[in-house]
């Protein structure tokens, strides 16, 4: 699954577009490479995402195309 997409399915970023976007301007690693929006995201990647002055980081527990509200917490474990 493509990395906009997954920042979507998992609710990191609120749309795709807008998480499309941060990957093209290198705001997204992976792993501690900065990747485009269309890398192939795998279970137990590590994931960066820059909001500003803020970032996130969380590691990659399960793929699915699409799930609810309320379990797309379980797509990811975020790491201090």
């Amino acid at each position: 699954m493509r990395i906009d997409k997954f920042l979507k399915v998992s609710r990191l970023v609120k749309r795709r577009p807008i998480a499309k976007e941060m990957a093209d301007q290198g705001r997204i690693k992976v792993n501690g490479r900065v990747v485009k929006s269309s890398y192939d995201v795998k279970v137990g990647d590590v994931i960066e995402v820059g909001y500003g002055k803020r970032q996130i980081k969380a590691k990659v527990r399960n793929i699915r195309e699409t799930t609810k509200k309320s379990e797309a917490s379980e797509l990811y474990e975020l790491i201090d």
